[in-house]
């Protein structure tokens, strides 16, 4: 008896079936440096369209975590993309280097009071090594880019296109000085601007005060137009109030007014010998909150011509002055104003104003002419010296102190807890104030010479004709710059670009020769950094020190970030202005969106970017926001040492990036089961190709069996879709694309009946050729449609299937792989073999019951009498004989019929022991009595003739 299993076609790769990628991946990440593959890349996509996706600089401080890895994940899989697409799709990474955070870092290496220019050489070596560091990990990732010259905002000559850029936009006009409330952190002892703001709950002391008004003023007011004795309805109250409502006690010091809205209803309310003014909505809940005893509204009478309405509590050209109310602890009166930011939703409908704290309260005030200047609060958060009460207090200790005031006057009429949303420093997590200082800002409401629309306007407009994935990034982005303020741009910190400004001792104007400053500065900071404008004396630059002051101030990081469009986009010859993408997380529309947006609208009139994309926050398995105290951080570094960086990159492209992305050990071991998977499935191809010579031995589609030719439309169709899902940014339909066609159109269907064909007939036979032919160009297909996802995986199978050295699937492109085909032939043959496989899948839920039932072992085991429609009939009996491969039966016979009837019984005769099919001619050739005549043609004649499958 003969071993025929040597005579079987068996599949050898060195493709592996375990990818122990922790441990390779380092090995080709070493081989695509030395190889020198991104430089490679571009002189071979040199001369092709650009797309440039502009790099969201991270910032450079600590280890990079797991939403760092998505961000650069979905960089990355975009521009390998755009690569294969046909693009040249270069891709400079860079990193965000000045600001407060290094500073802190510094300060806990080297302790506070370190004198500014050594401050800035440590926090320039810090960020150095934070680079580096992000960088091996970005690296480690299969991210590919030009890691050797990134940009970097604390680069020389960045920093001084930073200055020129400052200039440009200050020529235009958007540059104004000026005293407003700002985001204050007493920790920073700077500005914030507002993407440097988050809300956080927080629990506020909640208080209503009475700010005494006198009783003649508003019986003289009231009585103007009534037809009653105002008189007599007041006579027998003693004190007048206005009441406010706060949450912030601590401001009371720097109190300037009191506001109402001009068209709401007020009311005085009676208690006792005293009364109380409020807004008519929300008198009752008022005095519920202040314990009044049987209150009862004395004011409007029912049945008088006279209507408190706000107009009668506020200023009016008819009186000549507005009504006044007594500070409830300090002796100075303060206005009753009118204020449309007032509303009825919590409070009393009188609002506290003190400009030096709060946006409204400034606008307000500057329109109605009230003054600005009482700021009470330093820079440390610590009441000024010469404040009464509570000079030289920090806001927190004064607090106590103002509610024990307030309560000896006995105005303090209510004091609760108070949870609500309130501001926080996103670094330090403390709430922060808003303080009046002067800074410079960029003015949203400004116009540049003799243009017609403001730079808010220029702004919305460039909105609408950016590309948003997802579309709902639209309404956000529109959104905040409908709302936001003035962009506060200067800080008072050491480490970062200077505003190289002098500003008169006396009016605080600019120096005439500004422009010239800030050239002859740029050029200076070019060749040695930002430290020369520090070391400058005024004198060097042609400045009279006795009538200008040199500023220390810096600009805004986000200022840094936001016009690397300029530094970056437009000094680079690889690169190209606008960008085609930005891409960044969803809380960039606040920020890095937003200060590029507006710095390029200044300069250019339209956005730095065609599109943008963003992409959700991770969360662990259960929603919940990782933190290292709940123990849920999935740390990439971690992840790549122990299942691969591919892991993260199909975990990546498999999550749905538009909303919240949940990982965790549970999911990550379904991305694992779904990678082995796919790489199972390149195993087969790659193993079942090993022997094929496409150069020689390579079959024109003509001459291919049917159900290859189906395959091959099935692949044309595969790429078609996938490539469309790479162009929209769809990467979680891609993976699903991949996965649906390798488990079921190959792994389920194709593959699964084309193991007799290729094990079983002659190695170098047509119809083995015919798959050969076949399976090597869907092995090519498929590398290229996952390579930009799976990178490290595509690379080493496109090593095995075409081993030169010099190659990479990156150096391929997408849709020159598959013959052409005429639309109409594929489209009947998809439909025919559609027919097909309806028939198939009710065969295979035939034969598992029968199996189950004991009756049958494998589908081999079986013979099937399938009765069909003639719809159906004419496509199965085009198959010929051919029929049973593609039911992995052993026999089948068919006829037709008025519906399709399947009948499975044990086939008839004997088992081969080659092909393992039973049939009765086996044991009926005198010389191979184990096996069967098809199998005897294909090792020793000149073997079976196949013309489907």
């Amino acid at each position: 008896m003969s071993d025929y299993r040597k005579t079987l076609n068996m599949p050898e790769t060195s493709f592996p079936m375990r990818g122990d990628l922790a441990k390779r991946e380092p090995l080709w990440v070493e081989a695509w440096h030395s190889r020198k593959l991104y430089q490679r890349l571009r002189e071979k996509t040199k001369g092709r369209p650009l797309f440039v996706l502009h790099d969201g600089p991270p910032y450079a401080n600590g280890d990079i975590h797991i939403g760092h890895a998505v961000n650069k994940i979905l960089k990355d899989i975009i521009v390998k993309s755009k690569t294969l697409e046909g693009f040249d799709a270069p891709y400079v990474p860079g990193w965000d280097c000045h600001g407060l955070p290094i500073e802190h870092q510094v300060e806990k290496q080297h302790g506070k009071n370190i004198p500014p220019e050594k401050a800035r050489e440590y926090c320039r070596e810090f960020a150095q090594s934070q680079i580096e560091r992000q960088k091996a990990d970005f690296i480690r990732l299969g991210v590919l880019g030009d890691w050797d010259t990134p940009y970097r905002t604390m680069a020389f000559e960045t920093e001084a296109e930073e200055i020129r850029v400052l200039g440009k936009i200050l020529e235009r006009g958007y540059i104004y000085r000026g005293l407003k409330p700002v985001n204050w952190c007493i920790d920073c002892r700077s500005a914030l601007a507002e993407a440097e703001v988050e809300y956080e709950d927080k629990v506020s002391t909640a208080i209503d005060v009475g700010f005494i008004v006198d009783k003649a003023d508003v019986v003289s007011l009231l009585g103007k137009n009534a037809d009653i004795s105002v008189e007599k309805i007041f006579a027998d109250i003693e004190q007048i109030e206005a009441v406010i409502w706060t949450t912030t006690p601590w401001t009371l010091p720097a109190n300037q007014a009191i506001c109402v809205h001009p068209d709401l209803p007020y009311v005085i309310i009676k208690s006792g010998s005293k009364a109380y003014i409020l807004a008519e909505a929300l008198w009752e809940s008022a005095a519920e909150r202040m314990k009044l005893e049987n209150p009862q509204r004395v004011w409007p009478v029912e049945g008088s011509l006279s209507q408190l309405d706000g107009l009668t509590l506020t200023r009016c050209e008819e009186w000549g002055r507005g009504l006044e109310a007594q500070h409830p602890f300090q002796n100075r009166k303060v206005p009753i104003i009118h204020g449309a930011h007032v509303t009825t939703e919590a409070g009393t409908g009188l609002v506290h104003t003190a400009p030096a704290h709060g946006v409204d309260d400034f606008n307000v005030a500057k329109l109605e002419g009230v003054s600005l200047d009482n700021n009470p609060v330093g820079s440390d958060g610590r009441f000024l010296p010469n404040v009464p009460d509570v000079g030289g207090l920090s806001i927190k200790e004064a607090e106590p102190i103002i509610l024990e005031l307030l309560s000896a006057q006995g105005l303090l009429h209510s004091k609760i807890k108070y949870p609500h949303s309130y501001p926080h420093c996103w670094r330090h997590k403390t709430p922060i104030i808003f303080r009046a200082t002067t800074q410079w800002f960029i003015g949203l409401e400004q116009k540049a010479g003799n243009e017609s629309q403001t730079l808010r306007d220029i702004a919305n407009q460039a909105v609408d004709n950016t590309e948003f994935y997802p579309s709902w990034g639209r309404a956000r982005l529109e959104s905040m710059i409908r709302n936001r303020p003035d962009w506060c741009i200067s800080r008072q910190r050491n480490w970062g670009v200077p505003l190289p400004f002098f500003v008169h001792k006396e009016t605080g104007e600019l120096h005439p020769e500004t422009q010239r400053i800030l050239k002859e500065v740029a050029d200076k900071v070019a060749r040695q950094g930002l430290d020369v404008w520090f070391a400058l004396t005024p004198q060097e630059l042609g400045v009279d020190e006795n009538q200008y002051d040199k500023l220390k101030d810096t600009l805004d990081v986000w200022f840094d970030s936001g016009i690397t469009h300029a530094s970056v986009l437009k000094s680079r010859p690889d690169l190209q202005w606008p960008a085609d993408l930005y891409l960044e997380g969803s809380d960039q529309h606040r920020g890095w969106f937003q200060s590029s947006l507006l710095t390029a609208c200044a300069l250019e009139g339209k956005a730095p970017y065609k599109a943008l994309l963003t992409h959700g926050f991770v969360v662990d398995g259960q929603g919940y926001k990782m933190s290292k105290s709940k123990g849920n951080v999935v740390a990439p570094q971690k992840v790549a040492g122990t299942l691969g960086a591919e892991m993260i990159r199909l975990w990546a492209a498999s999550t749905d990036y538009s909303g919240e992305m949940s990982i965790s050990d549970a999911i990550l071991k379904q991305v694992v089961e779904g990678y082995r998977r796919i790489r199972n499935t390149l195993r087969f191809l790659l193993a079942n190709t090993s022997d094929f010579d496409v150069e020689k031995e390579v079959l024109p589609v003509d001459q291919w069996l049917t159900l290859d030719k189906y395959m091959l439309a099935l692949t044309r169709r595969l790429e078609k879709t996938i490539r469309a899902k790479y162009e929209a940014y769809d990467f979680h339909a891609v993976v699903q694309a991949l996965h649906g066609f390798c488990s079921e159109e190959l792994g389920g269907f194709y593959l699964d009946i084309l193991k007799d064909r290729l094990y079983t007939s002659g190695a170098k036979s047509h119809a083995r050729r015919s798959a050969q032919s076949a399976l090597f160009l869907i092995t090519q297909v498929l590398l290229r449609l996952m390579a930009p996802i799976l990178s490290f995986t595509a690379e080493e199978a496109w090593a095995v299937l075409t081993p030169d050295q010099e190659s990479s699937i990156f150096f391929e492109k997408w849709g020159n792989v598959l013959p052409e085909c005429l639309e109409a032939e594929e489209m009947l043959l998809l439909d025919q073999w559609g027919a097909i496989r309806l028939v198939r899948a009710d065969v295979l839920k035939a034969l598992e019951t029968v199996r189950q039932n004991g009756e049958i072992g494998s589908s081999l085991a079986a013979h099937l009498d399938i009765e069909a429609p003639e719809s159906v009939f004419v496509s199965l009996q085009a198959l010929g004989e051919d029929l049973k491969f593609i039911m992995m039966t052993s026999s089948l016979h068919l006829t037709l019929g008025s519906s399709l009837k399947i009948n499975v019984a044990p086939a008839a005769g004997t088992k081969c022991e080659r092909c393992w099919h039973i049939r009765e001619d086996v044991g009926t050739h005198s010389n191979y009595q184990t096996i069967c005549g098809r199998c005897i043609s294909n090792v020793y004649g000149e073997g079976e003739v196949r013309k489907h499958a």
